[in-house]
């Protein structure tokens, strides 16, 4: 796998509406750009030789530096494919959708829902928002957020953006009602 470059971005948000929260709320994003392992070869039939040979150490890059740059347990987490002009969405999401990727995430949050994705094929600097959902009840409505990413350099043409998010809380401010009251 060959990894261009790795961009981690942590956003504090200290006042919300107006008002400042009782304690800061954290957002980390780890963006690790690779070479598209597909790029070069026009339509692949077969993906899986790729995806075994690179979805895993994804994962496992990814997880623990998220959670690192978090500096806090997560409580809401997601995850994105940002696929170069090259290359195709399925690229992406061959990555990252798999148990090899996303379960270096879920063991190292203690987490046990789906983690919610964004793919998506662009030029370098798109634009991609990485939705986030609680990491152990996908219905706590405090939870489902999401972040904004931009790269100004990538993705390169044959190049991904893969990409993991973490939040150590729900919305900052947030006061729905638990999905239960409408039930």
């Amino acid at each position: 796998m060959s990894v261009r470059k790795i961009v981690t971005i942590v956003e504090e948000i200290r006042t919300e509406g107006g008002r400042a929260l009782a304690r800061p709320a954290r957002i980390a994003v780890v963006a690790a750009v690779i070479d598209n392992p597909w790029a070069g070869q026009g339509f692949v039939e077969d993906l899986a030789p790729g995806i075994d040979a690179h979805a895993s150490d994804l994962g496992a890059l990814l997880a623990p530096a998220v959670l690192d740059a978090l500096e806090a347990p997560a409580e809401a987490y997601g995850k994105a494919a940002i696929v170069g002009l090259d290359g195709e969405i399925e690229h992406g999401s061959g990555l990252i959708h798999t148990l090899k990727f996303g379960d270096h995430f879920r063991k190292a949050a203690n987490a046990t829902t789906l983690l919610p994705a964004v793919e998506k094929r662009g030029p370098a600097g798109v634009v991609f928002d990485i939705p986030l959902k609680h990491i152990t009840d996908a219905t706590i409505r405090s939870h489902h957020q999401s972040v904004e990413v931009r790269l100004a350099d990538a993705p390169h043409p044959g190049e991904i953006v893969i990409a993991l998010a973490a939040a150590a809380q729900g919305r900052p401010q947030q006061r729905l009602a638990p999905l239960s009251t409408e039930q």
